[in-house]
């Protein structure tokens, strides 16, 4: 494992033969390194990881599930989860040989994620860190199932955190209307709203939107994309799952805002963004307008909660606001079940009316 000079930098450099998984003998060359030291630690580690060899660091294994995983996410999904595994997950693990890390490792770990407290004395919420549990335990599972690890350690710890989410908050439709009216003084704010709470899109969905995803005749919006901004650059990606991708039927009203918005754009073309702001700009609206209404302050998002508690209230079936809103039936039913009416007493009424007519057939 040699390391050599370069003379002119003053920097040394690594080069050396290795095989490729498909068996080729490939020559690998690496420079700018400041000692031999590092060089040839570097070519130890990238050894290593073509080997597989467990006894790679966790930093070492992290490059190549990153390599493995990272094509196969939507890069909004992506970006979230690097940022945990740099910021929250490599700091304590990335020294530690990848077949060393055991569960006595993982449960200090946590230790230090549970006595956190950020500058206002709180603490990580507890779906945080189950997000952050979740993230060390899927690089561990991805050791164990491709690369032969032996255990996950974040499995034998336990889990920490929960799943519950935080309290949903809706607002009624007398309280939307009180927060649209306020809004009329901006245009672009007003229909940004009024189509999040109408139509139950998420917000990534709204800024995606251009002129080509309305059909006014017929009323209807094609959700086929979503917006983020990510690394500086505001990117469109697929919707969230296939199953986000729909058709919404619009009200006749929001669709007469619509044509009228659409024509107060100057020259917009049918594939320009209709709503060229940012999720800060709505945030920063919902915090004027909310203030101003007299309402209580709901995060954007529970536009869409607002939006599903007012179909449930008007009676319509799991199956079909899912459709509506692009979601599956049964997370639907999960995550809004005390919001259905209970059918219990009419389903036992029923059920004792069938009993009663079979008792007098036999009669």
């Amino acid at each position: 494992m040699p390391a050599y000079k370069d003379a002119q930098k003053g920097t040394w450099y690594a080069a050396f033969y290795y095989q490729d998984w498909k068996g080729v003998k490939k020559k690998k060359l690496k420079r700018g390194f400041p000692t031999k030291k590092e060089a040839l630690a570097w070519e130890r580690t990238f050894l290593l990881q073509q080997a597989a060899d467990l006894t790679m660091t966790f930093e070492a294994f992290v490059e190549i599930y990153i390599v493995d995983k990272q094509n196969r996410l939507r890069e909004n999904t992506w970006s979230t989860k690097e940022h945990i595994i740099r910021t929250k997950i490599l700091p304590y693990f990335k020294e530690k040989r990848l077949c060393d890390i055991k569960p006595q490792d993982v449960i200090a770990w946590q230790n230090e994620l549970l006595n956190y407290r950020g500058k206002n004395g709180e603490p990580y919420s507890p779906t945080y860190l189950k997000t952050l549990h979740s993230q060390l335990s899927a690089i561990l599972n991805h050791a164990v199932r491709f690369y032969e690890l032996n255990k996950n350690a974040a499995t034998t710890a336990g889990n920490m955190g929960s799943s519950k989410h935080q309290e949903m908050l809706f607002w009624t439709k007398e309280e939307y209307l009180k927060f649209a009216e306020v809004m009329m003084d901006k245009p672009l704010s007003y229909y940004a709203f009024e189509i999040l709470y109408w139509c139950g899109i998420r917000e990534g969905e709204l800024l995606a939107l251009t002129p080509a995803d309305f059909d006014l005749d017929k009323g209807l919006l094609s959700i086929t994309k979503s917006y983020q901004r990510l690394n500086g650059k505001d990117v469109i990606t697929d919707p969230k799952t296939p199953k986000s991708v729909r058709v919404v039927q619009m009200l006749d009203f929001l669709t007469e805002e619509i044509r009228d918005y659409l024509k107060s754009l100057y020259k917009v073309k049918p594939t320009d963004r209709i709503f060229e702001v940012t999720k800060y700009y709505l945030h920063h609206e919902m915090d004027r307008g909310a203030k101003e209404a007299g309402v209580k302050r709901i995060r954007i998002h529970d536009l869409r909660h607002s939006h599903v508690s007012l179909l449930i209230e008007m009676g319509f079936s799991a199956v079909a606001i899912a459709d509506r809103v692009g979601h599956e039936s049964i997370d639907i039913t999960y995550k809004y079940a005390h919001l259905f009416p209970s059918k219990q007493q009419e389903m036992a009424a029923k059920l004792n009316m069938e009993r009663g007519e079979r008792e007098w057939k036999r009669l």
